[in-house]
């Protein structure tokens, strides 16, 4: 996997994935809620996208000279070879 996001890209998504995780902890400890889990999901994927410096849909979405330009989204997810 290479890096397809910027740094400035990475830390907003660093700063928006732990907002994120700080709100749905809070919301946790006062009360059991499912939107506070989906909350804390998608912070945690914004973090590890930070951290990381690669987004899939941004991999999806750019077409790339070496790939088949007749070739779907849903075929690169199924052989991202």
């Amino acid at each position: 996997m290479k890096p397809n996001i910027s740094m400035m890209n990475a830390f907003i998504r660093l700063t928006a994935g732990f907002t994120l995780l700080a709100y749905s902890t809070a919301k946790l400890s006062k009360e059991e809620s499912t939107s506070a889990w989906v909350i804390a999901a998608i912070g945690a994927m914004k973090v590890a996208e930070g951290h990381t410096r690669y987004c899939p849909v941004v991999d999806l979405m750019t077409q790339d000279e070496t790939r088949d330009p007749d070739e779907t989204a849903l075929e690169r997810v199924i052989n991202p070879s």
